[in-house]
């Protein structure tokens, strides 16, 4: 059976170890020894050395105790800011941060579905396949523990992701692609009060590209944004550089190649017209995930939601998750919705019966 009250300190335990993005060793240390003295075969791979990060990525393998595939299931174990001293409170079946944290059920009511959820199958003698449990690190600050997750140690073709809000039912099947942009405009130093005429502004050039620019909602998959303007200096000299950071996410890739060309061509335009010129670079951060419509993971977990009594949603979304990194790797993958609320403020909370519905769908999913 699945134990409410265990399911509810385990999440407690989690939220309450400190783990900002890289800093996810209390939370890898505590489940490692865990699942260690439950008699699950526990690594720790070597993720967090590619970006300073103090833990890898927890992968856990569970023999199979019935027929079918291999399956993994992955939750992060980061939280965003502010996440440290978390302390969490249960009032009339709702779980809140008691002080000015987040709560940090993005994701450890992920983690902590996919722990009950086994423990149920394996305590309850329920059979199931080879299990690879993916704990993973950095998910918020860019996926970097997915990134460099050791696949080698993964036999499962299959993940299902546990970290999206919206009702348990909500099934995340698209997800955009996402560019991170860098232009830097060079002008032309001069005082601005003696002798303007020989400069070039550097922000005058930027705030001409800009004005060019198609952004944020550009069509029905495509968004853009500039979210950082650095540079300049004392107001007595004509600024000569200046830094624009910013970020594009289609659906499409043609669509968000076609936006990252309109906005250099911005800049092209703006030089030609202002003089200076400027430097233009992105970097693909994450590649978009498209679960086909015919999935057999998609449609097991249809009928495990109809199994349930759940209201099944299948949903696009325009934030990015580890899912985007393992269906860029080729994985048949979902995100599934477990309930949690107002993520990433304050005010994030999440409902202990929406926990225990994670865990149903989760080891429904489980089971094959």
């Amino acid at each position: 059976m699945i134990h409410k009250n265990r399911l509810t300190n385990t999440f407690f335990d989690l939220v309450r170890l400190d783990s900002p993005s890289g800093q996810e060793k209390p939370v890898a240390d505590h489940l490692c020894a865990l699942l260690s003295a439950r008699g699950y075969d526990v690594h720790v791979d070597n993720a967090g050395s590619f970006f300073g990060g103090n833990s890898g990525n927890v992968i856990v393998r569970v023999p199979a105790t019935g027929p079918g595939d291999a399956m993994a299931f992955s939750a992060h174990m980061d939280c965003v800011d502010p996440c440290i001293g978390v302390e969490p409170v249960l009032t009339d079946g709702v779980i809140r941060s008691a002080t000015n944290t987040v709560l940090g059920g993005d994701d450890k009511a992920g983690i902590s579905a996919i722990l009950e959820a086994l423990f149920h199958l394996e305590e309850d003698g329920i059979p199931h396949p080879e299990l690879f449990l993916l704990f993973t690190v950095c998910e918020e600050a860019g996926m970097f523990g997915a990134k460099h997750l050791d696949f080698s140690r993964i036999k499962a073709r299959e993940i299902v992701v546990l970290d999206s809000s919206g009702e348990v039912g909500t099934i995340i099947v698209r997800a955009p692609s996402k560019a991170g942009l860098s232009i830097t405009f060079h002008g032309r130093a001069a005082h601005a009060g003696i002798e303007p005429e020989k400069g070039i502004s550097a922000i005058q050039i930027a705030a001409n590209a800009v004005s060019r620019m198609k952004l944020l909602r550009i069509d029905e998959e495509t968004v853009a944004n500039l979210g950082r303007i650095e540079g300049g200096g004392q107001t007595n000299i004509v600024p000569d550089c200046v830094t624009l950071t910013g970020e594009a996410r289609s659906h499409s890739n043609a669509r968000l190649m076609a936006q990252i060309e309109h906005m250099r061509l911005c800049c092209v335009e703006a030089a030609q017209e202002l003089g200076g010129n400027f430097d233009f670079s992105h970097e693909i951060s994450y590649p978009a995930m498209d679960v086909p419509a015919d999935s057999k993971l998609l449609h097991r977990a249809l009928h495990a939601c109809n199994d349930l009594n759940l209201t099944a949603a299948v949903k696009g979304t325009g934030g990015g998750s580890d899912a985007n990194i393992f269906a860029g790797q080729g994985l048949s993958c979902i995100n599934l919705g477990i309930g949690m609320s107002r993520v990433h403020t304050t005010d994030e909370f999440i409902r202990v019966d929406d926990m225990v519905k994670a865990v149903q769908l989760t080891a429904a999913l489980m089971q094959r």
